[in-house]
């Protein structure tokens, strides 16, 4: 395994510690196959991202030509503003589609026996890698969207004035490209708050439920692994020493927040409970000691697309951290 991990031997609060190396870790002829399929999702996400970023919406043609409903020049360029953003809108919908199918990959990778979870993360660092980019990709995708209100403007407007021209019997072209039953599974994505990381969360609950001979506990523990190496790497210099790059830190902390989610959302009990495999007290910690234009985004993810944060069974001081 060469320079890819070092398991410390001592056991700090009995959580697993060891390197996950994010910055170098290649894959082996075992992980091959699936880092492959992966790597051919993941080598589009940074265009997503700069297809995001750069969405500027059509919120001015929409007003005008809600304004001026009689103004047939107005509702063209309304239109012809509005129809290359559903365009775009729908390729980003549809990278969520291929980003679940990824992730399902590297759940079956990282969870099948005989190994432990643990095993696995250790000795198949670059399709651990590829796991975290995922999570990585998700929460910068979703800290964009929450930015950008035009993008669910733009999608009503399309919506009402297909329906308007569909009663009108007017044939649209674009519904070649975005037919109804697309434009309805859209809608339900781009409602959401956070829709990659619901996807995330409802892709790996779907996987525990569609694999009922594999224990829950093997995703789970995966899940809460991750969380745990994360904090560790990110809290002790020994480790964050070894990071080339600022950036890597930040990729640290996206990942540790990406998982603690899911976790929670699949988890029967959640991730803030006093059973569960994550110290969040510390994974809070670690976050509250950066500074705070670095974690503001993140610990907003943990308190607002939780399920369980508000539980009864939830400590006061954890919710206190986090309010």
């Amino acid at each position: 395994m060469g320079n890819l991990l070092k398991v410390l031997t001592r056991e700090i609060e009995n959580y697993p510690h060891f390197f996950l190396d994010f910055e170098n870790a290649q894959p082996t002829e075992g992980e091959r196959e699936v880092w492959n399929q992966v790597n051919s999702v993941l080598q589009d996400s940074e265009s997503i991202l700069t297809g995001l970023q750069a969405y500027k919406g059509a919120g001015q043609e929409i007003r005008d030509a809600i304004q001026n409903p009689n103004n047939r020049t107005l509702q063209e360029r309304a239109w012809d503003a509005v129809c290359p953003l559903v365009i775009k809108l729908k390729k980003f919908y549809s990278f969520s589609l291929r980003l679940e199918e990824a992730l399902k990959s590297l759940l079956v990778s990282l969870t099948c026996p005989p190994l432990t979870p643990t095993q696995h993360l250790e000795r198949e660092q670059a399709l651990a890698k590829q796991f975290a980019e995922i999570l990585h990709f998700t929460l910068r995708f979703d800290e964009l969207k929450m930015r950008i209100p035009a993008i669910q403007n733009d999608f009503s407007y399309y919506r009402r004035t297909i329906s308007r021209n569909r009663i009108n019997n007017m044939n649209l072209d674009i519904e070649n490209e975005v037919n109804n039953e697309m434009a309805n599974r859209m809608s339900l994505f781009y409602a959401e708050a956070t829709p990659m990381l619901k996807t995330l969360s409802t892709a790996t609950t779907n996987f525990v439920t569609e694999n009922k001979s594999l224990p829950l506990e093997n995703t789970t523990d995966c899940l809460s692994t991750m969380a745990s190496v994360c904090k560790v790497m990110l809290e002790t210099p020994e480790y964050s020493s070894r990071f080339s790059s600022e950036d890597t830190l930040l990729f640290c902390m996206r990942v540790m927040v990406g998982v603690i989610i899911l976790y929670d959302h699949v988890h029967p009990n959640g991730a803030f409970n006093k059973s569960s495999k994550i110290d969040m007290k510390g994974c809070i910690k670690v976050l509250k000691d950066q500074p705070a234009d670095n974690v503001e985004g993140l610990l907003n993810a943990l308190k607002f697309t939780t399920k369980h944060l508000n539980d009864e069974s939830t400590p006061k001081n954890i919710r206190t951290m986090l309010q």
